[in-house]
């Protein structure tokens, strides 16, 4: 389905959650791109979960990461007004979104992903069966949101603490010593695999990620396509796809990897509203595959229009 040049496209950007000024980073991209190649396309700062579009919007291009825009709100939000929307439905995006629900589909289709338990806080922090090393990581936040790296028990109750200020019921995962890998795929083609190497060696978290939140220079080093066998590749690409059929994910994603010293695959999670800047991953890796920036954001509407007809 070829996009239409005189539909008016409503960029969704911002949201109520923790991931507000990367959202605007991507958003202000998207438009861009669009307005730039004739669409008719404006930009919506989200603030709250009862957004006003304009009248007439034939697309919401939702580039909301975390919070309401990529858990399923958004998405029920305007299937509610009727308005066709990018990206994942409002169901996949619950259960791919939620740390908790989408471990479970992967363990339930041999998707392979770190082992885990479910710790509930809700009395208070307690610490994990597991033994050290394990990542604590709250449900349902992105972008590294509220999750720590324990690899000494002294340090456990302190990271429980911290992740229950995001949610009750978190999830702790062994520690996976590996490359950071992430694998973006839009309507079931596999893109070139991004190696994350983040610098000396600190853990890939917010600081990391987006230096410039803080006012921070450097950042993290990325590789496209990543370094890796022929072996490796396929059984990364193989353990990415299989997550992403697994959550049912509709018209695109970027599945997080890590591949430890004997090749193996775990995946982590998978990325709904993955960063869209043109530096972001998934452009990185989709203009590897063939798609410049405003090809993949053209592309990305189109699939969606399709999916929701």
């Amino acid at each position: 389905m070829s996009l239409d040049k005189d539909l008016l496209i409503a960029v969704l950007m911002g949201g109520p959650g923790a991931e507000r000024d990367v959202s605007l980073a991507s958003g202000k991209a998207v438009l861009n791109a669009l307005q730039e190649q004739g669409y008719n396309a404006v930009g919506v700062e989200v603030t709250d979960e009862s957004p006003a579009l304009p009248e007439g919007t034939g697309l919401a291009y939702n580039v909301i990461h975390g919070t309401f825009g990529e858990d399923g709100g958004l998405q029920q939000y305007l299937e509610n007004l009727g308005i066709p929307y990018t990206g994942a439905g409002a169901a996949t995006s619950e259960v791919a979104f939620d740390k908790n629900l989408s471990k479970a589909c992967f363990v339930e289709k041999d998707v392979p992903t770190p082992a885990s338990e479910i710790v509930d806080c809700s009395a208070g922090p307690q610490l994990p069966k597991m033994p050290v090393p394990f990542v604590v990581k709250p449900p349902r936040e992105g972008s590294s949101v509220g999750i720590r790296v324990v690899k000494e028990a002294a340090e456990a109750m302190d990271a429980m603490t911290h992740a229950a200020e995001y949610d009750k019921t978190l999830l702790v995962e062994e520690f996976v010593e590996g490359r950071e890998l992430t694998v973006g795929i839009l309507d079931g083609e596999v893109f070139p695999i991004v190696e994350i190497i983040p610098p000396d060696g600190d853990w890939y978290d917010m600081a990391t990620k987006y230096p410039w939140l803080s006012g921070k220079s450097g950042g993290s080093e990325y590789l496209c396509p990543a370094s890796l066998t022929e072996a490796e590749e396929a059984a990364v690409k193989d353990a990415a796809k299989k997550a992403y059929q697994a959550l049912g994910i509709e018209v695109y994603s970027r599945v997080d990897v890590l591949l430890n010293s004997s090749g193996n695959p775990y995946v982590l999670e998978a990325n709904t509203i993955p960063g869209m800047t043109e530096t972001s991953l998934l452009p990185k890796a989709g203009a590897q595959a063939g798609y410049p920036f405003g090809a993949l954001c053209v592309k990305i509407a189109e699939l969606s229009l399709a999916e929701r007809a």
